[in-house]
């Protein structure tokens, strides 16, 4: 049994909150400060030559009219290729980390282990290429590797230790939940903008060394603090906790309401990676597009493109108890899970419409830039997509699935928000070939068939939940909503 030590209380919180907090603060500020630039750098003319990709790796004649925007065009789409791949086997690992956090190792030392290893793998990433000639793709693809296994050490164990801070029926776990989820957040913030701000106007591997370091603190904090503020939490493998009560019930064939329960999980799950293969183009086309073809320059000075996608986090921040507060005085009129999931499509393809208009501002003309204003807005109205989608899908799965398969439904989700992240990655690339104005808008109009195949389908949808969303008192909504919607993947 799992028990918190006597440290006294900060905020009305146990202090081991407040531990869990800055150590997923640095993760965040480590994971996303790398994928804020990561595709700029190898989109760039010296990572190229140091990788050996020169023109004829594309298979492009040097001497073409034209050759130096094929080439750049190329780039692009390499480098797009490598991060949705990435971010695909992303999702995948966090599956088999929290079985081996459940079974072998327990929460606290594949936290660790994850922190250690991707700290290693932002380190690879960040060798500078003149101490390691002619093993420059090797050191790349040997850090995005350990990122890829280190973040399956880590991020699917953290959580669970929020939770287990607190007692069964602990009205204040949720709240908990909330705080530790802006830690995601200003770790998020930290990460564009200190790691960004690094990698695009010094050198890009020092970025990666900057998020590396980042890494190392939030290990660090485990490594001192965890035994004294934590006690024995997550230092127990899951499985020799539990006993042989629910042994019986676990071979139980499935009811037909579980059944239908199931095919709601699938069915919504198919429709998210339309949403993260539009959502995800941020670290990828879109931030191309804010690094080459907007005005960033303001008074002179040219903003680090990769401080847009903090846009994204700070209106999380902002939005999510708007959200949760709209919800709940919306009463009888609270719109569904289906439902909800169809607005986050509306809002995706929202933003799209908004890069459209930058699209349109740019035309054919190489010379002119789009005004940033159009991509604040296209992640601000992301965001709010996110808001509707991401917690409500989250709630859905713990809500619907049947007992004996909610860990394999949950890994479910997250495999197909990573199919989604690889989609995007693809999609992307076809900004190069048939040209924003295209791409952005065909983005838009699958968003928006896509939300009005799913309000067509919410009736249908709800029947097959038979009654899982439930009714609470007013209190108890609100607690709950302002935990989901501060969620964030």
């Amino acid at each position: 049994m799992s028990s918190v030590p006597k440290t006294g209380d900060f905020l009305g919180h146990p202090k081991g909150l407040f531990l869990l907090f800055f150590t997923e603060m640095w993760e965040r500020m480590s994971y996303y400060g790398m994928r804020g630039i990561f595709v700029l750098y190898l989109s760039t003319i010296a990572t190229a030559a140091a990788m050996g990709w020169d023109m004829s790796y594309f298979g492009i004649d040097p001497m073409s009219a034209g050759a130096d925007e094929e080439y750049q065009k190329a780039l692009n789409s390499n480098a797009l290729s490598i991060l949705g791949f990435y971010a695909f086997l992303v999702y995948v690992t966090p599956v088999l980390g929290g079985w081996f956090a459940d079974n072998i190792s327990g929460q606290r030392k594949a936290i660790i282990t994850g922190g250690v290893i991707m700290a290693l793998g932002q380190f690879a990433l960040g060798t500078p290429h003149a101490m390691v000639p002619g093993l420059e793709l090797e050191f790349m693809y040997l850090g995005l590797g350990l990122l890829i296994i280190g973040n399956g050490f880590f991020k699917p164990n953290i959580s669970t230790m929020v939770g287990d801070l607190y007692s069964e029926g602990d009205k204040r776990r949720d709240g908990a939940f909330t705080i530790f989820y802006m830690g995601i957040n200003l770790g998020s913030i930290l990460g564009y903008f200190v790691v960004g701000s690094i990698g695009e106007k010094f050198d890009y591997q020092y970025g990666f060394l900057t998020a590396g370091v980042g890494m190392l603190l939030g290990v660090i904090l485990q490594l001192s603090l965890a035994n004294k503020y934590l006690g024995n939490i997550g230092t127990v493998p899951a499985a020799k906790l539990g006993g042989d009560d629910n042994q019986g019930a676990a071979k139980k064939p499935l009811t037909n309401e579980e059944r239908d329960r199931i095919k709601v999980i699938l069915i919504m799950s198919f429709f998210t990676i339309i949403f993260w293969a539009g959502f995800e183009q941020a670290a990828g086309s879109m931030n191309l597009f804010a690094k080459y073809k907007t005005d960033l320059v303001f008074f002179g000075w040219e903003m680090p493109a990769s401080w847009l996608q903090a846009v994204n986090p700070i209106f999380i921040i902002l939005l999510a108890p708007i959200f949760a507060s709209f919800w709940i005085r919306m009463g009888d009129r609270e719109p569904d899970s289906p439902r909800k999931f169809a607005l986050g499509m509306f809002f995706l393809g929202l933003g799209f419409i908004s890069m459209v208009g930058a699209a349109l501002q740019i035309g054919d003309d190489a010379n002119t830039k789009a005004h940033v204003i159009w991509l604040v807005m296209a992640y601000v109205f992301h965001t709010m997509g996110e808001l509707c989608l991401s917690p409500i899908g989250l709630s859905m799965v713990s809500k619907l699935a049947p007992l004996k398969y909610t860990s394999l439904l949950m890994g479910m989700w997250f495999f197909f928000s990573g199919i989604g992240n690889y989609a995007a990655a693809e999609i992307g690339k076809l900004v190069g070939d048939a040209g924003p104005l295209s791409t952005f808008g065909g983005v838009a109009i699958m968003a928006f068939l896509a939300g009005i195949c799913l309000w067509l389908m919410a009736d249908k949808l709800v029947d097959w939940m038979h009654g899982a969303e439930g009714t609470h008192d007013e209190e108890q909504l609100l607690e709950e909503e302002l935990e989901l919607t501060g969620e964030k993947q």
